[in-house]
């Protein structure tokens, strides 16, 4: 199987995400959630990444990440591959526990920022696991309303964005969330295009330039 195309470039933002093998479970319990959010707290300080939000579904999950130093690669084989270790000794298992290689879709930071962390968060709801997404305790939504004393995520790109004031900001964005439940907002996964990009015409336009140097050097052309 061809390995997917890749484009890194510094301050780049991704939407991450990977699932179990053969769709089976990642997470058997707390202690493995607990487990995955200590290996992002690490790779953000290994790898000076920002992760601006995230969920942990039980077969799946998704991160929404910034790279100023073009590394994304190198994070998630951190990420994935500590992971999987752990969970192989824990469960007294071998082999892979990913499905394939995780999938990143590169992001148009100043049009679908906002709408794509609220996809994020509202994973949980859709999955029908519970009815609003401040239950779920495996995601970073509770930070974004009401601060929490996780050092895993940056609220410091997408709260700014509704209000300078962060009291304000983090109502705004609970309504901004919550206000889309049994609306059927418009998935933003569907505006993809080529099933690695997001983002308006411009951006597309200028992150296949860079796909298609990136490419060039690569196969030294």
């Amino acid at each position: 199987m061809a390995r997917p195309l890749r484009i890194e470039y510094e301050g780049a933002f991704y939407h991450v995400t990977a699932r179990g093998n053969e769709r089976k479970n990642i997470y058997y319990g707390k202690s493995d959630y607990e487990k995955f959010k200590q290996y992002l707290l690490e790779a953000k300080k290994k790898y000076n990444c920002i992760i601006h939000c995230y969920v942990m579904m039980g077969n799946h999950y998704h991160l929404l990440i910034e790279t100023p130093h073009a590394n994304l690669n190198k994070i998630m084989h951190y990420i994935n591959g500590s992971y999987t270790t752990y969970i192989n000794i824990r469960r007294n298992r071998s082999g892979h526990l990913f499905q394939g290689s995780y999938k990143a879709i590169l992001v148009d930071k100043d049009s679908y920022i906002m709408e794509l962390s609220r996809y994020i968060h509202l994973n949980p709801v859709r999955a029908k696991i519970i009815e609003k997404p401040e239950d779920y305790p495996y995601s970073s939504y509770k930070d974004y309303i009401s601060g929490g004393k996780e050092d895993i995520i940056s609220e410091d790109f997408i709260l700014p964005m509704l209000s300078k004031e962060k009291g304000e900001a983090r109502k705004k964005y609970r309504a901004f969330t919550e206000n889309a439940i049994g609306l059927g907002a418009e998935d933003p996964i569907k505006k993809v295009y080529g099933g690695m990009i997001l983002g308006g015409r411009e951006f597309i336009k200028e992150t296949l330039k860079k796909l298609k140097s990136n490419y060039l050097q690569k196969e030294g052309i």
